[in-house]
């Protein structure tokens, strides 16, 4: 018999020449782009993001000069030189500054186991200046201070003598008096001779605090 037309072989299946090529599908593209839908969910929490973080840098200020400084803490030198007053064995006093002097720290500390009372003040032109009360004699009283200090020469503050020490570069002048042969005050700080004064004469005039 004459031949079969086509290629297929016994089985009935088509030959290789026969065969139809399927072209293979295109891969799926990404989630994320399949629609707008998704789009937007995707990017909502970054979207979130950007407005914390521009809420929180909108409450943030740059000051090229650097940060302002603020007001200056404010400290109760009549109650805690009162209290010092009622603790130790040496009178306190407590100075009474001229309008724009004001205190804004203190603390007590000791000069070879002997107390000794600080409170600090600002100038009205913001010099600040302390005031030192210890039982403490002179000469144990100053190297607490500064050990680099020596004497200077006296100071006369209204017939009341004091000896002025300086020091080293950087290191602040130091005031002291013996008063009532009770006490031992200095006066330091970064105030002219003027602050110096006024804060010495302050003290000296002032009434020991009752005990």
């Amino acid at each position: 018999m004459g031949g079969v037309a086509g290629s297929a072989d016994a089985s009935g299946d088509p030959g290789p020449d026969d065969r139809i090529a399927v072209p293979a599908p295109r891969p799926a593209k990404p989630r994320l782009f399949q629609d707008g839908r998704d789009m937007f969910w995707s990017m909502a929490p970054l979207v979130l993001v950007c407005i914390v973080l521009a809420g929180v840098l909108g409450m943030c200020s740059f000051t090229p000069s650097g940060p302002t400084a603020g007001a200056p803490p404010s400290y109760d030198a009549h109650a805690a030189l009162q209290a010092d007053a009622r603790q130790f064995s040496f009178p306190i006093r407590e100075p009474s500054l001229p309008e724009g002097w004001r205190a804004n720290s203190g603390g007590r500390d000791s000069v070879d186991g002997v107390p000794l009372s600080r409170v600090g003040y600002l100038s009205p032109s913001g010099a600040y200046m302390a005031v030192l009360q210890s039982g403490a004699p002179e000469e144990r009283l100053v190297p607490k201070v500064n050990t680099s200090l020596v004497p200077r020469g006296p100071e006369d503050v209204d017939g009341v003598h004091w000896v002025a020490y300086e020091g080293d570069e950087g290191a602040e002048p130091l005031w002291v008096t013996r008063l009532g042969n009770a006490v031992t005050v200095g006066v330091t700080g970064a105030g002219d001779t003027d602050a110096f004064r006024t804060v010495a004469r302050a003290v000296q005039a002032a009434t020991p605090l009752p005990r």
